[in-house]
């Protein structure tokens, strides 16, 4: 399974890159959620990849998809993870594509194709970006750490959300917004980052870099330090190592 995600991945991948530059139809989902025809088209064809391959697998993709199945897997797909970027020609978005076995994560595979980045994990295997193992920074403090954030579609609790990033901005040499979930988690898996929160997530905007991460020996929690919950919508991953000191600053708490 592993070696079809991947190849699917890059596949998926192939296909954004060669339509980047096409006349794109896009759609609102939300006031700044959009969608265009190249997701759509995208979607469609992992998705019948994947139910010609494992017919009874459960899938749960980001337009709309859903498919219950009779087997312990269910495939959680973004076929665009980074869709405002593409729109605008910005080469950070990705193809995101996890599995879960029952309710654990198994399998993540994301790929950015303008780059040829390819990250790939399963679960008690480690993860890889083009077939180099990866490992999390050994950054100890947040005034030596890069930290990766995203803002949520929803604006409505935006003074808290700034609230947060005012925080942050003070204790971390520097934050970057850019643009794609899942990719945020692969380069803190990469050590590029040492840290990421976000919150109005989707499951597929986090499965399959969430994979990765832990299995390149990062933490991942929700804001408040309790246990990671992929429906539940907000993320706090990291190097492990600046994790509390990042969870108090969102918070608010005063060292």
């Amino acid at each position: 399974m592993l070696d079809f995600a991947i190849r699917l991945g890059k596949r998926a991948g192939e296909y954004l890159r060669e339509h980047l530059h096409d006349e794109i139809t896009i759609e609102h989902k939300g006031r700044i959620d959009l969608v265009t025809n190249i997701d759509r088209q995208s979607q469609n064809r992992i998705v019948s990849e994947i139910e010609r391959a494992f017919p009874d697998h459960s899938i749960l993709a980001e337009e709309g998809f859903r498919k219950k199945g009779g087997s312990p897997f269910t495939w959680v797909i973004d076929p665009l993870d980074g869709t405002n970027n593409f729109i605008h020609r910005i080469p950070f978005f990705c193809v995101s594509i996890a599995i879960m076995k029952k309710k654990e994560l198994h399998i993540g595979v994301c790929c950015n194709p303008v780059n040829g980045d390819l990250f790939w994990a399963q679960a008690g295997r480690g993860a890889y970006r083009s077939g180099v193992q990866l490992s999390v920074s050994r950054t100890l403090r947040m005034i030596d750490s890069m930290v990766a954030t995203g803002f949520p579609y929803d604006q409505d609790n935006v003074e808290a959300v700034i609230g947060r990033f005012t925080r942050v901005l003070k204790k971390a040499r520097g934050i970057r917004r850019l643009g794609s979930a899942a990719l945020d988690l692969c380069h803190v898996a990469c050590g590029s980052f040492d840290a990421f929160w976000e919150e109005g997530l989707k499951p597929w905007d986090m499965a399959a870099g969430v994979m990765i991460l832990q299995e390149a020996g990062g933490l991942v929690t929700c804001l408040d330090g309790s246990p990671f919950d992929l429906y539940r919508g907000d993320i706090l991953a990291s190097n492990t190592r600046v994790h509390d000191e990042l969870q108090r600053c969102l918070r608010g708490d005063h060292d």
